[in-house]
């Protein structure tokens, strides 16, 4: 008997909750990395937003003589057309940040229907679509970025497409594991007992609760956009009248006398440490976060 009231007494004691959970953000917070990133990521907002104030000069108008060095009127002086290159560093950083908002939005998106709402309805849905994730991780993804955006031609909205639908199967594969033991949470089960529908479920309580994981991806994905769109921008897929950061590479690297003088100095090494900062900064926001929202982790604690 007096086993039997001590157990009953130890069974109504309060759990201590698992602090692995509320240490990872508290160490996430005092990362160095998501410091630097957010900072690097301030810098680039703060460009792309104030660009007209930051220089008087329309980054597609011949305002100067051909290939002119830096002077008080060009800071990084022009190009072969005479178009002020400073200019075209700062316009550019709008360009990267939409591409990198856009193309982020847009995978992230798309793997939650295509990895979370096939998980809720089940049976042949949930068949099909691991298959088609399995199939589009087996698919090369940067010989197919190359193809389509050789078959679409010069089309900005085609390569920001083609950049996003890249990004679709790996988020979908670590979107659709953590949804896989959240479907049979109590609360999930409770609200599609009373009959509530997927689309219901997945808006209401999937997304919420995968809304770290989400913001991760996006995250991560944002910065590997930003380096996609300037890799294909300087060999030449995206919109030649454009302005990105790899297409002023990719003009300048055309210029045979680029390598004979220091015109890189000004024309090349500036645009290379913009996209790298901004990779960079996101990706130090996304390792940073990491730790504290992906469950593997967690669990790792």
């Amino acid at each position: 008997m007096s086993l039997a009231v001590d157990t009953a007494l130890d069974v109504t004691e309060p759990i201590a909750p698992d602090p692995a959970p509320t240490r990872a953000p508290a160490r996430s917070s005092r990362s160095p990395l998501l410091v630097v990133g957010l900072a690097l990521l301030a810098i680039l907002v703060f460009v792309a937003v104030f660009a007209p104030l930051l220089t008087s000069h329309d980054p597609k108008e011949i305002t100067g003589r051909a290939l002119e060095g830096p002077t008080s009127q060009h800071w990084l002086g022009t190009d072969r057309p005479g178009r002020d290159i400073f200019a075209q560093l700062v316009y550019g950083a709008r360009a990267s940040l939409i591409v990198g908002a856009v193309a982020g939005s847009l995978a992230m998106a798309a793997a939650v229907l295509i990895g979370v709402l096939p998980t809720l309805i089940g049976g042949l849905a949930d068949t099909l679509a691991n298959r088609l994730v399995v199939f589009l991780l087996a698919v090369p993804g940067i010989p197919l970025l190359v193809l389509i955006g050789a078959l679409a031609g010069n089309n900005r909205t085609a390569v920001v497409l083609m950049i996003s639908f890249a990004g679709v199967a790996h988020n979908a594969r670590t979107l659709r594991s953590q949804a896989l033991s959240l479907r049979e949470s109590g609360y999930i089960s409770s609200a599609r007992g009373f009959g509530a529908g997927p689309l219901y479920v997945l808006r209401r309580h999937l997304v919420p609760g995968l809304g770290p994981l989400i913001l991760v991806g996006f995250v991560s994905w944002a910065g590997i956009a930003v380096g996609l769109e300037a890799g294909l921008a300087f060999i030449g897929l995206g919109d030649p009248s454009g302005i990105s950061w790899g297409l002023m590479l990719s003009r300048a690297l055309s210029q045979q006398a680029i390598y004979f003088s220091h015109m890189w100095v000004w024309w090349v090494l500036p645009a290379g440490f913009a996209i790298t900062l901004t990779v960079l900064g996101f990706t130090f926001v996304g390792v940073a976060l990491e730790p504290s929202f992906n469950p593997r982790w967690l669990r790792s604690l």
